[in-house]
């Protein structure tokens, strides 16, 4: 596991760090406390990537389109 707090992870290092403490947990080859500490390490990381897939879907439906669909602009989401 990584030392770096996951607040701090961009969406790539908690979803590879995800998969590893999804991997450890499938093998059930780590002691019971090691398995408790994985699982709340890893329920952290998917809310962290839920957050920026959400932050990235919130951009992208910023992206404003004309008559035709297509893209003309960008109208300024709150908070980003």
């Amino acid at each position: 596991m990584s030392e770096t707090p996951v607040e701090e992870m961009s969406f790539e290092q908690a979803m590879a760090e995800l998969e590893q403490v999804v991997n450890q947990l499938e093998r059930g080859d780590v002691a019971l406390e090691n398995s408790i500490t994985l699982y709340e390490r890893g329920a952290a990381l998917k809310a962290r990537c839920e957050a920026k897939l959400k932050e990235a879907e919130e951009k992208v439906a910023a992206i404003t389109l004309d008559a035709n669909g297509e893209p003309n602009g960008l109208k300024p989401v709150e908070g980003l």
